[in-house]
């Protein structure tokens, strides 16, 4: 079941990303004075963006009720990996389908905000002549100007507020422990935003591992690899100091891929430690 729920999160995903495409169509908005206003779109009523935002709650909803009505025959349990905790819903009941449902896509929906805000602090001096760099600036032109230090606090705060949000309502369903005091329950908050940086995790060793294969296999020169190994580098950067190159052979992205790994792991092991000061 959890491949099915990953498989659909990337189904209304695209969803999600073709409801914000619309907007980004020069087609769209135009004046007679551009080149492009001059232009006539072959449908005139243009793509209706309310149906793409249908489809998704469609699709979630629908799921909901798959899961509800065929989870409980199994006495199957829907599970929510954030990183620390893993929170479990029973599928007997409705409105817990529905609320798994709801927070799995917003779960992917915020890693995938997370890997471009990454993305838009490491690349921040490359130009928009790179198509891919640029294409992430138009998601993110409302947050592009920020200082570099802001933006790497943002999953912190984020995290954090969501949790202070929400647990409330976990807790309300028997999902999460309740709280025995609102200081436990900043100090849960401040720990999941800490744990927002995890979604970090796939997106380097991805990018660093395509990078290490790229290095040693010829896959073609195209802006997509282009922009990947420029990515790589800049990752690397605290990293250059160390003395990791031996003649042609780099080991720099390996040790990236192990840094990450073991910081990883060691702040994942935190609630077990704590599990009596903060309890999940």
């Amino acid at each position: 079941m959890a491949l099915i729920d990953f498989i659909l999160n990337l189904v209304a995903l695209l969803f999600w990303l073709n409801w914000l495409a619309v907007q980004f169509d020069p087609l769209v908005k135009t004046s007679a004075a551009s080149l492009a206003g001059t232009l006539r779109k072959a449908d005139p009523a243009g793509p209706r963006r309310w149906k793409y935002l249908a489809a998704l709650a469609l699709l979630l909803a629908g799921r909901a009720i798959a899961y509800w009505e065929f989870g409980g025959a199994f006495h199957s349990k829907l599970g929510l990996d954030l990183g620390i905790v893993n929170l479990s819903f029973r599928s007997d009941l409705w409105a817990r389908p529905l609320l798994f449902s709801l927070l799995s896509f917003a779960l992917t929906l915020g890693v995938f905000y997370l890997w471009l805000l990454l993305l838009s602090v490491v690349n921040a001096r490359v130009p928009d002549t790179d198509p891919f760099q640029k294409l992430l600036r138009v998601h993110f032109r409302w947050l592009e100007p920020w200082p570099g230090f802001v933006k790497l606090i943002l999953p912190f705060l984020a995290g954090g507020l969501l949790w202070l949000a929400l647990q409330p309502l976990l807790a309300s369903l028997a999902i999460v422990p309740r709280t025995r005091s609102f200081t436990q329950l900043l100090e849960q908050g401040a720990l999941m935003g800490a744990a927002a940086y995890l979604a970090w995790k796939y997106l380097i060793v991805g990018v660093l591992l395509l990078h290490l294969l790229n290095s040693y296999v010829y896959l073609g020169n195209s802006s997509f690899w282009n922009f990947l190994n420029l990515t790589a580098r800049n990752l690397m950067q605290p990293l250059r100091w160390l003395p990791l190159r031996i003649g042609k052979v780099d080991f720099l992205p390996v040790a990236g891929i192990a840094l990450v790994f073991l910081a990883a792991e060691s702040f994942s092991r935190l609630p077990a430690r704590f599990y009596h000061y903060l309890p999940f």
